[in-house]
């Protein structure tokens, strides 16, 4: 990578050479990789000029060394998104360079929270012209071993974002007449002020693109969801309560754990349910976190596309007109 400052690039060089201490024998095994898909769409939004972007999502940064505990240790040497969603990642950030194009990315990037992640974060946004939107594993500490809601992302909001290129909560852009706006609604909720702040941008009068992880319901996309994961659940923001309900129909949870039911973790509150039926002047919603390609009309004038997975080799070309 090109234009790493001096800090960053101590730091990145620090955490490889001792990440590089852990087990990486899928690097030894591994066939030929498969290039990079990067899947063509076209988003007519109204832009001043046509300009391109790549869009990336749910790459899945896996690393940890000895500034971090053993437990954070043992868990990047047991997730299998690694080394693949690396290798992607660079190959995503080549493809846009050599193109002069903008690079998306939605969320994930990392697994969890380690010092050696936040450096590889930090190391793919140095140089390279980025706009982003945060995923669950942004501010993941073990992966799943506690409920994620504000008062756990907060425990690590500040150390994730400084390694980050815009504000992870609520962020806007405008490139060539587009507003591209970027929200957290990594919980599956959006708050009351994000709904402010989402109608300030609208009060600009420009198009707007719309940057999340978590996708927002339609009826195609939670059907297939649905089937893909045997009726588990759908993954979305936003589904209607009585589908929730469903969700992991008779299973139960230990007293003190019902947090982990996902009709529980998943339910849309009031102030996201408004923010869904208040949309003015949006033309995409780009999103990530189901690890598969899905694209839906979301309402009239905006569909809404779902990136695939970069550690699968999946990333979207989108050329906005």
């Amino acid at each position: 990578m090109t234009n790493i400052p001096r800090r960053s690039f101590l730091r990145l060089g620090a955490g490889v050479l001792a990440a590089a201490e852990l087990p990486r024998a899928a690097w030894a095994k591994r066939a030929p990789l498969a290039p990079l898909e990067l899947k063509p769409i076209e988003i007519a939004a109204g832009a001043s000029k046509p300009f391109g972007a790549v869009h990336v999502s749910d790459t899945h940064i896996v690393r940890a060394d000895r500034r971090d505990d053993a437990r954070k240790i043992t868990l990047a040497a047991n997730r299998t998104f690694a080394p693949w969603g690396e290798h992607y990642l660079d190959e995503a950030i080549r493809a846009a360079e050599s193109a002069g194009e903008m690079l998306i990315h939605t969320g994930d990037l990392i697994d969890f929270v380690s010092a050696a992640n936040l450096d590889m974060a930090e190391g793919h946004f140095a140089g390279h012209d980025w706009f982003v939107s945060s995923g669950n594993h942004e501010f993941s500490q073990y992966v799943g071993e506690a409920k994620e809601d504000a008062a756990y992302k907060a425990a690590s909001y500040a150390r994730v974002q400084s390694a980050y290129p815009n504000d992870l909560t609520f962020a806007s852009r405008v490139v060539n007449g587009v507003n591209f706006v970027a929200l957290d609604d990594v919980y599956y909720n959006v708050t009351a002020r994000q709904h402010e702040l989402f109608k300030a941008e609208v009060e600009k009068g420009l198009p707007i693109v719309m940057l999340c992880h978590v996708p927002f319901y339609g009826p195609k996309l939670y059907d297939f969801v649905m089937k893909a994961t045997n009726n588990k659940c759908a993954y979305v923001t936003g589904a209607p309560d009585e589908l929730v309900d469903t969700y992991e129909a008779g299973k139960t949870y230990p007293a003190g754990q019902e947090w982990r039911h996902r009709a529980v973790q998943q339910r849309a509150d009031a102030p996201t349910k408004d923010f869904i039926k208040w949309q003015k002047l949006l033309k995409a919603i780009l999103c990530g976190h189901l690890h598969y390609f899905f694209a839906e009309r979301f309402s009239p004038t905006a569909m809404q596309y779902v990136c695939s997975a970069t550690f699968k080799g999946h990333a979207y070309r989108v050329r906005f007109s």
